[in-house]
């Protein structure tokens, strides 16, 4: 769209729009510590392309990688990102083998470079009831970058956030029961060290692409507080512009925790 189509409120709009993108400068303060996204979108974006929903997939990584360098240029500290949920394995089993080998090949390719830009990449989510040889290539690549501190990546793969929960609830209880702890006296603190984040802050911003607006059983206990981000853009069409669109809607959010604003009596 021209920008002479537009009525004057729109071209406002656009070139405030441009301006806080624009301001979004590594190292600012207000930048979020951490970013969940929930990359939707994919096949959507292949079908209006009368292209088969693997070609999404495919064009959706690249994405991932550019995101990931972004969020390394400007030092935001962690990325969570939704790759496969325990409810996609109802998916076509076509589609679903296609997944497993993209995963795999995809870490093939990216782990050195992740390395080198000291990228520590982990994984959430029941790692051991994926194919073998791709739980042994996660195994690998979580050792080989263990000790990297400029960006954690979260890689949510076979995650659910309800199933996270039970876990962390039984391994809770096991150590209560081992240690003698009374159930009166166990804390938020004491349960988060059994979530697959144990260490790390909850998520600032979670980001939905495609334009639905709901979290999808993704993290649901640290987003309690999580400021949510949601556009109708395609998660291949979502690059470092519509990135810095999100973290500049951010900055303008008012975060109280349940509290209130200084200055305020509601």
């Amino acid at each position: 769209m021209k920008l002479s189509s537009l009525s004057p409120k729109g071209i406002l709009h656009r070139v405030r729009r441009k301006t806080a993108v624009q301001s979004i400068q590594p190292g600012d303060p207000g930048l979020p510590k951490h970013v969940a996204i929930i990359m939707d979108g994919n096949g959507r974006w292949a079908r209006k392309r009368n292209l088969p929903r693997t070609a999404g997939h495919e064009a959706g990584l690249q994405i991932v990688r550019e995101i990931t360098q972004e969020c390394v240029r400007l030092g935001i500290k962690y990325l969570t990102l939704y790759a496969f949920s325990t409810e996609n394995w109802r998916r076509p089993k076509q589609e679903v083998s296609f997944l497993m080998n993209l995963f795999y090949q995809s870490l093939q390719e990216v782990t050195t470079d992740l390395h080198h830009e000291e990228v520590r990449i982990r994984f959430l989510g029941n790692i051991d009831q994926l194919p073998p040889k791709l739980t042994a290539l996660i195994k690998e690549v979580e050792a080989q970058t263990a000790q990297n501190q400029r960006l954690t990546l979260n890689l949510a793969i076979n995650y659910g956030g309800r199933h996270e929960i039970i876990q962390a609830v039984r391994g809770l209880v096991q150590k209560a029961q081992e240690q003698g702890l009374e159930p009166e006296k166990i804390t938020e603190d004491q349960f988060t060290r059994f979530l697959f984040t144990a260490g790390q802050p909850d998520p600032d911003l979670m980001i939905r692409t495609s334009g639905e607006q709901r979290i999808s059983n993704f993290m649901l206990w640290q987003t309690a507080y999580t400021e949510l981000y949601f556009t109708s853009t395609f998660w291949p069409d979502f690059g470092p512009a519509e990135f810095r669109a999100a973290l500049a809607a951010y900055k303008k959010r008012s975060r109280r925790f349940g509290g209130i604003k200084e200055g305020r009596r509601k």
